[in-house]
């Protein structure tokens, strides 16, 4: 149980971060929960994520900060702790520094990558725990992605582009390698969130692995439902796992881009 409650929350606490339509002022937060069929909705953890203007170099860049953690009536069982910083550059988009402080009972690690976009290349620098840093550098192509880049490319997409139940893949830059997400349009659907009602909403599903065949019946299949507007935030994250599903929803929001036009009244 500890071990899904941290992969689920480093997961979207990367996905909300990534999801961000860059727009200073812009917070997100949403409750982790866990449902099984015996077990009644149980909430253990937040995710928040902030949008801010700053500078990298003498240029403008937004720096986007995501924070997930165990609620405190639950540290006894588990203490978790992950932040990202990031800094995308305000002009391309594209992130120019990563960087990740991961606390998870005793366990640490930490990792930030530099890109290069002139020379399609990227620097990476991680640690776990005590251990000796390793550090790599990796080719780009255009398609390459970090985590952030890889979902704020997934939020912005043209859904009305999209056909129904045909695969996409974007390739997703970790510490020492580059692995592939694939996902799928599944429909649009109206969405009811605990306690926030009913949105309508563009439904995902999505897979991660490797480029050699993994598919979407392999149990790693995750759905994501995002808003059908402007904003395309994520309202709902849900994984199932072997006894019951891990879900994420929106509880908060403040300072968005655009009108919330898909909430159902």
């Amino acid at each position: 149980m500890k071990r899904i409650v941290t992969v689920i929350i480093s997961l979207f606490t990367t996905l909300t971060l990534s999801a961000q339509v860059y727009h200073a002022g812009e917070q997100l937060d949403y409750r982790v929960a866990y449902k099984a069929k015996l077990v009644p909705n149980t909430e253990m953890a937040t995710v928040t994520v902030r949008t801010s203007l700053d500078t990298l170099e003498g240029k403008s860049v937004y720096r986007v900060m995501g924070l997930g953690k165990i609620m405190p009536e639950y540290r006894w069982f588990f203490n978790l702790e992950d932040r990202y910083d990031i800094l995308v550059d305000t002009l391309t988009k594209r992130t120019k520094r990563f960087e990740s402080n991961i606390r998870e009972g005793d366990y640490t690690f930490r990792s930030h990558y530099k890109y290069d976009w002139d020379s399609l290349k990227v620097h990476t620098w991680a640690q776990s725990r005590q251990r000796t840093p390793v550090s790599r550098t990796m080719n780009l192509t255009e398609r390459s992605m970090d985590p952030v880049s890889l979902y704020f490319n997934l939020r912005s997409i043209d859904a009305s582009t999209l056909k129904e139940g045909e695969v996409y893949n974007l390739e997703m830059v970790l510490e020492d390698t580059i692995k592939v997400l694939k996902y799928r349009l599944l429909g649009r659907e109206v969405c009811r969130v605990p306690q926030k009602g009913k949105f309508r909403t563009i439904k995902l599903a999505c897979t991660l692995g490797t480029s050699e065949g993994f598919s979407f019946t392999d149990g790693s299949e995750f759905f994501i439902w995002i808003t059908d507007d402007k904003n395309k935030f994520p309202v709902l994250l849900e994984s199932p796992i072997i006894v019951g599903s891990i879900r994420a929803y929106i509880s908060d929001f403040k300072g968005l881009k655009y009108p919330l036009d898909c909430k159902v009244k």
